[in-house]
């Protein structure tokens, strides 16, 4: 492995991780497709198979998550208590997810994939546009926004939290990403979150996840350990800038420059996986 590709594995973590940390998403939306791209370009990368894309890239996302967490915890921004909940059920739907990515082609999995992340970046674009939903909620919350002082009350039926979760870490153990694609826009509009406390509290679920199903990764052989070394630096500095950078601006022009990119690699995949 040369070193112009080691500095560019430590430059997409970087950036996978910052925007993933933004978003609450994890990074895993970039690592893998980024790994698939360089897999078919660079024959040192050859080995690096769409399982072991998913594979390498879940075990970067633990520091990711990890290294964000630890920066919204001391902004005060994470719902422990929501998150050991979401646990419950994404924790072994991880595993079971990351067992399912072993009976999966390439090409299909190509095509799955493209399929989500056109549908991760819809749903990135409505997320802000749609009202909260009041439903029956068996848990009520209380979050005063630091600085402003701004009550949010939001809320969740247990079984509608435990069933998003289940799938949420399917999608986390079988695409090799967080699950934040889907829990962040969920708890935004079913469970009333404000916005900056469904992400980070979403970052904190993942960092639970993603360890359950990274594990399961690393007993399937999906691991590629020296791909994995050169991201997970970049990826813990990206977790701090992330959550340092989502602290202090909105982001918005940063989140739809993710959701035009994510949607366009997610239809390049599509059609690679189906021609």
């Amino acid at each position: 492995m040369t070193v112009w590709l080691a500095l560019l594995l430590l430059l997409l973590g970087v950036v996978a991780s910052t925007i993933g940390s933004i978003v609450g998403l994890g990074g895993g939306v970039i690592i893998v497709p980024g790994l698939l791209f360089l897999s078919g370009l660079l024959p040192s990368l050859a080995g690096v198979t769409a399982q072991v894309a998913v594979g390498t890239s879940l075990l970067v996302v633990v520091f990711t998550a990890l290294s964000s967490t630890l920066s919204y915890m001391k902004q005060k921004r994470v719902d422990v208590k929501s998150g050991l909940l979401f646990f419950i059920a994404s924790g072994p739907a991880s595993m079971f997810g990351a067992w399912l990515n072993q009976h999966v082609t390439s090409e299909r999995f190509q095509a799955f994939f493209g399929l989500f992340l056109i549908l991760m970046a819809f749903l990135l674009s409505i997320r802000d546009r749609i009202r909260p939903r009041r439903v029956k909620w068996h848990v009520e919350r209380l979050y005063v926004e630091a600085g402003t002082g701004r009550e949010y009350r939001y809320g969740y039926n247990h079984w509608i939290a435990l069933a998003v979760s289940f799938v949420a870490g399917m999608m986390a153990g079988f695409f090799g990403i967080g699950g934040g694609a889907l829990m962040v826009p969920m708890m935004v509009i079913f469970f009333a979150f404000p916005p900056q406390l469904a992400t980070a509290t979403s970052m904190f679920t993942i960092l639970l996840t993603s360890s359950f199903g990274s594990l399961t990764h690393v007993f399937l052989g999906n691991i590629n350990w020296l791909v994995a070394l050169l991201l997970i630096p970049g990826a813990w500095a990206g977790g701090k800038l992330g959550s340092w950078i989502s602290s202090r601006m909105s982001g918005k022009a940063l989140i739809w420059f993710t959701r035009l990119a994510i949607a366009g690699v997610g239809l390049n995949l599509l059609i690679e996986g189906l021609w």
